[in-house]
């Protein structure tokens, strides 16, 4: 079979791989979609961390299940989101439920060979099958999960102001879920079509430029400064500015990756009490809530994907898709080679 592969820095190549031979804790499941991540962006342009090459993209997966083990639970035609993160579950951190910052942590599409190709093995405890949704629904799970996750980490509360700054795919998500979460939502970027997008399109809070007055327009906006600031940028500047936006007591999330240094007034930061927490890709029991919320209907993200386009055009849409107007999320459909 065709598997696409990221050769080095800049180079696609289709290679012919032999039909994946199963383990016993592992299901074969055929691709159905697979969404473009920043990562596979990144990598593309040798500009990932902690990315080695060769390497299989693709981890925003809808799978379909080929032949499982017996007793799985899984029957073959089942339709599964896959948990791309692969922990240990024997390091301090795993053993504590902290699985999302396993010290081995090891991610599919990165350390190991994704889900560019046409049938692949998952273990079947990464495996989440939903009897509702549509593979391109069930393909962004795991986005919606980063950001989900980002939103348990802010612990909101229901009328809570909350304001999240980047309103990329990543941002898009930790908004929707801090809006199901019941928070006062205001979101704020340099981008006014992005800017359109979330706010007026999909309604998920007021929206703002970002700008030198922006502490002063929140302030007035919400009548007190915001309780959680979530920054979703992966920007320094916007990351130090968090600090000046949050209210006294209030929590900073840092949902986007600077690869580099972050620094801030340390009086300011004791004087407001804030508190900082980081929050890395998502556990276990994250993937299944965010299923229930999709299932239920209570959070509509089909309106993400922006751009789609067949696994056999990935080798020439992949490397210009980051340019195309209006992106926000593309989708690969693996029933069209």
């Amino acid at each position: 079979m065709k598997s696409l592969i990221l050769e080095q820095p800049g180079s696609l190549a289709w290679v012919d791989v032999p039909e994946p031979a199963p383990a016993a804790d592992e299901a074969i499941v055929r691709v159905r979609r697979c969404g473009v991540c920043g990562t596979d962006i990144h990598a593309l342009a040798g500009k990932q961390p902690f990315f080695s090459y060769p390497r299989r993209l693709g981890h925003e997966l809808c799978v379909e299940v080929i032949s499982a083990p017996t007793d799985s639970g899984l029957s073959a035609g089942e339709l599964c989101a896959v948990e791309a993160y692969y922990f240990c579950g024997t390091c301090p951190v795993c053993r504590a439920g902290k699985t999302n910052c396993c010290m081995n942590l090891k991610v599919l599409g990165v350390h190991i060979d994704g889900g560019h190709a046409p049938v692949m093995l998952v273990p079947v405890d990464k495996l989440h099958r939903s009897g509702s949704l549509e593979p391109e629904q069930i393909a962004l799970v795991e986005p919606l999960v980063i950001g989900a996750h980002g939103v348990e980490r802010a612990a909101i509360k229901n009328g809570e102001s909350v304001v999240i700054l980047g309103l990329g795919p990543i941002g898009l998500a930790a908004a929707i879920f801090a809006k199901a979460a019941g928070a006062n939502l205001a979101c704020v970027d340099t981008k006014p079509d992005r800017l359109s997008f979330g706010c007026d399109s999909m309604r998920i809070g007021k929206g703002f430029l970002a700008g030198e007055d922006l502490a002063e327009k929140l302030q007035k906006h919400f009548g007190q400064s915001p309780s959680v600031v979530i920054d979703a940028t992966g920007n320094s500047a916007s990351m130090r500015g968090t600090f000046q936006i949050a209210g006294h007591g209030g929590r900073i999330v840092f949902l986007g990756l600077f690869i580099g240094d972050v620094s801030f007034d340390d009086p300011n930061f004791h004087r407001r009490e804030l508190t900082l927490l980081a929050s890395r890709a998502g556990l276990t029991g994250t993937f299944r809530e965010v299923i229930r919320l999709m299932e239920t209907k209570q959070v509509d993200v089909l309106p993400l994907i922006t751009h789609r386009f067949g696994f056999g055009e990935t080798a020439e849409r992949l490397p210009q898709i980051h340019g195309e107007r209006g992106l926000v999320k593309a989708m690969i459909d693996f029933d069209k080679f």
